[in-house]
């Protein structure tokens, strides 16, 4: 049974083909698009103390929430072109953090895993 997120890569693939635009989307510009998303995501926070950027007002969270949907999307097509199941790599970084941040030596610090 598909997933959304099956169902999402399909609607996204479809979208795209419908305009011919599958011809522009290599993995590079792929990448690339989804750097410059979230520059346009960083841009939101840029000047804001911690405190602000946990309390956005209604206009910014909006703008935000449509960034973070473009950084999204364009992560699926790349995972769709590279043939990458994005819940299995997910999960699979998840079980390699855990190795590079072993409870005993990482809780409740920032440090990096190699400064452990």
């Amino acid at each position: 049974m598909p997933t959304e997120l099956d169902n999402l890569k399909l609607r996204l693939r479809e979208f795209a083909k419908e305009r011919d635009w599958d011809q522009f989307h290599s993995p590079k510009n792929f990448s690339m698009a989804m750097i410059v998303e979230c520059a346009e995501l960083v841009e939101h926070f840029q000047w804001l103390t911690d405190d602000q950027s946990k309390e956005l007002p209604a206009d910014t969270l909006k703008e935000v929430r449509l960034e973070m949907a473009d950084i999204f999307l364009y992560l699926i097509r790349l995972a769709d072109k590279l043939d990458v199941n994005l819940i299995d790599a997910a999960n699979d970084k998840i079980k390699l953090n855990a190795l590079k941040y072993p409870i005993e030596k990482s809780k409740g610090l920032a440090t990096k895993y190699n400064k452990l």
